[in-house]
């Protein structure tokens, strides 16, 4: 179990990887060509960029999978999102990623809101490792190239049942 203190929900580690029924369904749906942080224990690609290649300051070309750390010393979230940003538009490249819902912050309405899509999640995935999902809510940001129009929708995960996602249009939302 992730050891969380009481006030921040703070994790004292930061390699806690995706779950393998969370990838499943999203690199059925785009196909991953590279995890862009990851070690040799926990990546999802047969291609990926390690702490020590620091994919900051990488060229990401293609599909990416990217489950940053999102507390590690050196690393902020917001330098994560906005590289994401940036390499969709110079490189025409997908990457998506799996982040908190920081909401509030300028971050995320810079670049988040300007995504392709953002899915949130419905529920708590547990990370390998954990006994427990993490206690904050998690979303699946995707950035495709030029496409700029943030399209919303629900991701549930259902191991037995393929995802449910309901969009703005299903809603009726405009």
């Amino acid at each position: 179990m992730a050891n969380f203190d009481s006030n921040r929900f703070k994790s004292k580690g930061q390699s806690w990887e995706t779950p393998d029924s969370l990838f499943r369904i999203l690199d059925s749906e785009f196909h991953f060509e590279r995890d862009l942080c990851a070690d040799e224990k926990n990546t999802k690609c047969h291609k990926y960029y390690t702490e020590r290649d620091n994919a900051l300051m990488q060229d990401w070309k293609g599909v990416c999978w990217l489950n940053p750390p999102y507390g590690a010393v050196g690393f902020k979230l917001k330098d994560w999102v906005k590289k994401s940003w940036l390499e969709s538009q110079k490189h025409n490249s997908t990457i998506v990623m799996l982040i908190p819902a920081r909401t509030n912050t300028n971050w995320w309405h810079e670049y988040c809101m300007t995504s392709s899509e953002i899915r949130f999640i419905k529920g708590r995935p547990k990370f390998k490792g954990c006994v427990h999902g993490l206690p904050q809510p998690l979303v699946i940001v995707i950035f495709k190239g030029q496409d700029k129009k943030a399209k919303l929708s629900t991701f549930e995960l259902n191991e037995s049942h393929p995802p449910q996602v309901e969009t703005q249009a299903k809603r009726g939302v405009a």
